[in-house]
């Protein structure tokens, strides 16, 4: 029996106050009703007119200083303008407000010392709330005044409220939490933002044959092949076995590509002279805004594509000359009938194909309120002291989705609430928490986010309209072993717009059907999810604030296949947790047949007479005790989410040796030479088994999931079926049911369907301990 985690690593249910108090029955009141409310004042300074000139020269550079007790905001300023408009919009926390007045001054910027120009005094008990779905507040024209109260020239217009986080003007605020953050760049890093992974195709390319190639030689019989070439992809076909100048291959190179497709596919056709020698016989591009796209099995259209020779261009010559060698044929398709891998399969959250057209609608909404952590560890030192600036991020489908930074806390409050669309309740959404280093002046840019930890969840596990509220550990592995970096808070609730559309989902493939159809080698799908990964971290890194590369990574768990002792002993031991029943039942049928207790020998002798006497009570007997076994189970059906299990990961048993190898890079940096080239082939090896062991556990671990109600639907599907088959099977004929179950199981192959069955669909949507693996 294994040991359950440490205390400190469960998962801890919560009961925040979510929504201010006003959910209720778990129904939807607000667009923000999973998050607890946070209270701030809102202070736009929209514009000026009528500034006096204040300095010297008789010009005027005003800027404005927003200040409530010792906190301090201040606008942009202008050069000479005496009508600026400004439009910024200043947040302050209520929890932290310590002042009863709130002043904002108008200021000329100065060499020396800035000038007063004039103020607005609010007192803070006068300022109206404002809730959405409230029209804005419009902005008023206010006198200004000087420093005794007396009106001074110029007005200022301003809208000054009390709102929550929900208040549209909150995410591009500047934040009173964030007064020690200055420069566009470091402000930018702070605030939420929503991201879309880009578009991704599977580019095909059927190399067939090619025709009169001019190798320089015509003496030998040349060996050629195609290298095709996708930005940073590359591959080659093999050399053609025909040795002629019109070779043949009929061999299929796949790619990924990203819309907006911003490079073309250039391929070249080469023959080998010499061991390491290529020569160039000809080349082309393909602009891949003019590739086919294709949407299922049905073939393309081939093509000839004209090959060029090398261009040569002379020097102080700008004419090139390009001279017609030869032609290729190929077809060439961008696929959007598959789904493209860009993230591990076990914790997929979206296996959509790529064409739009082919998408099912919606079968509901999952909402993720994000609402604190608390104990976070200190992830860098500045100034003598330790200091953490925690920010969140959340994958689901195509949308990623970033908090805003809490600069210098432990318990960090976000409060911020996400929703995304769900179009197959057997999905995963990952939520990552990070330490931003780009806040304190790093010019280099050679800092990395560090990670705190992330938290899976898995949405056939949640039962529909209800709130989950729990406080989930953070671990994250070390070389040194796992630690608790803290805890995050999560509101999760998961709405169904159609139960009987999502119960038949159940019965659909997992993946799009030409993944099916036209199945794709697990090197294939390797090296394409490589590509993809890579593609992905870089699209999003050039975005503005950028979602750098270590973060995407580690939201798609890159480098997960890699060799680890850990997880191969991890995944043993999870075979021989499911293996541990049919051990169970050998060990009684091994005490029935040595008459250990001689009362139930009798008994499984009686029954087995009668079962043999009247044998069509077999099966109906079976489901029936299925049944009710699943009946009986809903007792202590789990009522929490998953969550990462340290014990299950072996994760605080692992040995340092074992955990200095897994944190090893690849290839291994561990002298001398021979032993790294054998380490190298051993832990690739080990990795390929490592993952079929954990692929036989997840088999095993989804039979026991059919009564477990880890999933309630898929629970319910199965227990059901079980009372209709079992009083089907009692009033139809034992010999009727076997003579029709042969004839199926034999049927002839013009009678069978390429894509799985409507079982074996719904087993492999069936859980697994995987969204607990650490």
């Amino acid at each position: 029996m294994q040991r359950p985690p440490p205390e400190d690593f469960l998962l801890k249910e919560t009961k925040p106050h979510l929504g201010g108090g006003k959910i209720s029955g778990n129904k939807l009141t607000s667009t923000y009703d999973l998050v607890e409310q946070m209270q701030y004042l809102y202070v736009r300074v929209q514009k000026a007119r009528d500034l006096p000139s204040k300095d010297v020269t008789g010009s005027c550079d005003p800027y404005v200083e927003v200040k409530l007790g010792n906190y301090k905001g201040t606008t942009r300023h202008f050069e000479k303008k005496t009508n600026p408009e400004w439009n910024q919009v200043f947040a302050f926390s209520k929890d932290r407000i310590q002042a009863s007045v709130l002043e904002v001054t108008v200021k000329d910027k100065d060499l020396m010392k800035d000038d007063f120009i004039g103020r607005v005094l609010f007192d803070l008990n006068d300022i109206p709330k404002r809730v959405p779905p409230d029209s804005p507040l419009a902005p008023q024209w206010y006198r200004l005044e000087d420093r005794k109260g007396d009106k001074a020239k110029g007005e200022l217009m301003l809208a000054v409220w009390m709102g929550t986080q929900a208040d549209e003007a909150f995410p591009e605020a500047w934040h009173s939490d964030a007064a020690t953050v200055s420069g566009a760049d470091a402000l930018s890093n702070i605030r939420s933002k929503v991201y879309l992974s880009p578009k991704l195709w599977y580019l095909r390319v059927n190399v067939i044959e090619a025709q009169d190639l001019q190798p320089t030689d015509k003496g030998r019989y040349p060996e050629v092949f195609v290298k095709a070439i996708l930005g940073n992809q590359a591959m080659r076909t093999r050399i053609s076995q025909s040795r002629s100048i019109n070779p043949m291959w009929n061999e299929d190179l796949m790619f990924v590509a990203a819309e907006p497709f911003e490079e073309p596919l250039i391929l070249s056709v080469e023959d080998r002279v010499a061991p390491n020698k290529e020569e160039v016989l000809g080349r082309c591009a393909i602009p891949l805004q003019l590739v086919d796209r294709r949407l299922d099995h049905k073939p393309v259209n081939t093509r000839w594509f004209n090959l060029e020779k090398h261009v040569i261009v002379m020097e102080g010559e700008k004419k090139k000359e390009i001279k017609f060698s030869s032609r290729i044929h190929m077809r060439v398709c961008l696929e959007g009938g598959y789904h493209v891998l860009d993230e591990s399969t076990h914790y997929s959250s979206d296996l959509r194909p790529t064409a739009k057209q082919l998408w099912k609608s919606s079968i509901g909404v999952l909402e993720l309120g994000i609402l604190n952590a608390h104990g976070l560890m200190p992830m860098k030192t500045i100034d003598g002291r330790g200091t953490t600036d925690a920010y969140c991020v959340a994958k689901y489908g195509q949308k990623w989705v970033r908090t805003r930074t809490i600069i210098d806390s432990f318990t960090p409050r976000w409060n911020e609430q996400y929703t995304w669309e769900v179009f197959d309740p057997c999905t995963v959404i990952t939520i990552g928490v990070f330490d931003n280093c780009h806040l304190h002046g790093d010019k280099a840019g050679g800092a990395k986010d560090s990670r705190i930890g992330k938290v899976r969840i898995r949405l056939s596990t949640l039962e529909t309209d209800r709130v989950y509220t729990h406080s989930y550990p953070l671990l994250v592995l070390h070389p040194s072993g796992v630690k608790k970096m803290g805890e995050i808070h999560l509101a999760v609730r998961f709405t169904c717009s159609s139960l009987l559309n999502m119960m038949h989902m159940y019965s659909h493939p997992l993946l799009p059907k030409m993944h099916y159809i036209h199945p794709l080698t697990v090197s294939q799908l390797d090296s394409l999810r490589h590509q993809a990964t890579q593609i992905v971290s870089m699209r999003l890194s050039r975005a503005e604030p950028p979602l750098r590369k270590e973060i995407v990574e580690y939201m798609l768990d890159v480098g997960s296949h890699m060799w680890s002792m850990r997880r191969s002993k991890a995944n043993f031991f999870r075979i021989m947790g499911v293996l541990s029943g049919l051990i169970a039942v050998g060990k009684w049928f091994d005490q029935i047949c040595n008459w250990k207790n001689p009362i139930t020998t009798v008994l499984i002798h009686i029954l087995f007479i009668i079962l043999v006497i009247y044998p069509e009570l077999i099966l109906p007997t079976i489901f029936l005790y299925l049944f009710l076994i699943g009946v009986w189970y809903y007792r202590w059906r789990p009522r929490n989410p998953t969550h990462m299990d340290t014990r299950l990961s072996h994760a605080d048993s692992a040995h340092p040796d074992e955990l200095d190898e897994e944190f090893d890079t690849f290839p291994t940096t561990r002298p001398p030479d021979m032993v790294r080239m054998r380490y190298d082939r051993l832990r690739s090896i080990a990795g390929r088994i490592q993952t079929v062991v954990g692929d036989l556990a997840t088999q095993g671990e989804r039979l026991q999931s059919l009564l477990s109600w880890r999933d309630p639907r898929a629970t319910a599907l199965f227990v059901i079926f079980c009372l209709v088959a079992a009083i089907v099977l009692y009033v139809t004929p034992f010999q009727v049911v076997a003579l029709l179950t042969g004839i199926y199981v034999l049927r002839h192959p013009r009678f069978r369907h390429k894509l799985p069955s409507v079982p074996l669909n719904f087993f492999r949507r069936l859980p697994a301990r995987t969204d607990c693996m650490l």
